[in-house]
């Protein structure tokens, strides 16, 4: 029942009855845009004080919201910022699904710039590469994809294809993920070839190494026919050395061809960090070498960079306020 209907209690309780029995999921706190307004970072506030943050960009011939499973981060990595803050909670399934019906309001609203002529003028792509590692939230984050894909009325009729779940390596979880029957893509955020510099760039390989991660992924694309997306954050003089891109290289070639492909990112700066994008020409040498060793290999078109929105650089700091919305 609605309880501004219940005309048997007083008409002042009822609006704080409202507020406590259904509180607002997400408050936005802060709106920043940039790349001519077809990047948007939104900062919201959820109902407890937590903070999380989504990203809507708009493309020439798409719409992809970046979406966050959890408030910070547990695992660690340190050139990411959400991973320097700390962990504070999973997100609730209607908290995830909620980032996706808010950016789907600002197309419909018409907050974004148009695409080109004939493009599809919605929200198509959601990839889970926000804040938190979605498979340490496991049962939120499947049940929100679930009701993403799930035509209407029950669902907001996504096509599964259009939903990337990223994952540092949970190696139990990708299994699991790979027997739910949906063809999600994967996206395996590896970083490094050997377990070595592994081992310092994303922790959790001291758990699952390289080796157990690239089993994994190569089942669960195995499992579902999606190819996976291997990504590879360019760190300067950290792991853009030649040999690393010829190791990643015959790693990925010695489980198959084609079922996986690498993702090149430079590297995005982030508060503090001692860490910078690899230079424009080891870049291009290092992709080089990946697809002269048979792998298909892509740049990150990286969005958000100056709204502190891309890649690792998701953070939600204390400091917004509810004042900041724009």
């Amino acid at each position: 029942a609605d309880p501004a209907a219940m005309t048997d209690l007083p008409a002042g309780t009822r609006p704080l009855l409202v507020e406590r029995m259904l509180p607002t999921l997400l408050t936005p706190a802060r709106r920043q845009a940039c790349d001519d307004g077809t990047t948007v970072k939104t900062a919201w506030r959820l109902a407890d004080g937590a903070l999380v943050e989504s990203v809507l960009m708009r493309y020439p011939d798409r719409v992809t919201v970046c979406v966050s499973s959890q408030a910070g981060c547990g695992m660690g990595c340190p050139f990411c910022a959400t991973g320097q803050g700390g962990l504070v909670r999973n997100l609730s399934v209607a908290e995830i699904v909620e980032q996706v019906v808010a950016a789907a309001r600002s197309v419909a609203g018409g907050e974004l710039p148009p695409g080109r002529p004939g493009a599809v003028d919605r929200v198509g792509n959601v990839v889970f590469m926000g804040m938190g590692e979605p498979l340490a939230n496991y049962r939120a984050v499947v049940t929100a994809v679930r009701r993403l894909v799930a035509p209407s009325p029950d669902g907001l009729g996504l096509s599964a294809r259009g939903v990337t779940v990223s994952t540092v390596g949970l190696v139990p979880a990708v299994d699991r993920l790979a027997a739910e029957g949906l063809p999600v893509t994967l996206a395996l955020s590896l970083h490094a070839p050997d377990d070595v510099l592994r081992d310092e760039l994303v922790p959790v390989n001291t758990r699952w190494r390289v080796g157990e991660a690239l089993d994994a992924a190569r089942r669960y694309a195995g499992a579902t026919g999606r190819r996976v997306s291997v990504e590879y954050a360019l760190v300067r003089e950290v792991n853009d050395q030649p040999w690393r891109a010829d190791l990643l290289a015959r790693e990925l070639v010695a489980r198959g061809r084609g079922w996986a492909h690498v993702n090149a990112i430079p590297l995005n700066p982030t508060p503090g960090s001692r860490w910078t994008a690899s230079d424009d020409g080891v870049a291009d040498e290092f992709v080089a070498r990946l697809r002269a060793g048979g792998v298909t290999t892509t740049v990150r078109d990286t969005r958000g960079r100056e709204i502190d929105g891309a890649c690792g650089q998701l953070a939600a700091t204390a400091l917004v306020t509810g004042n900041d919305v724009q």
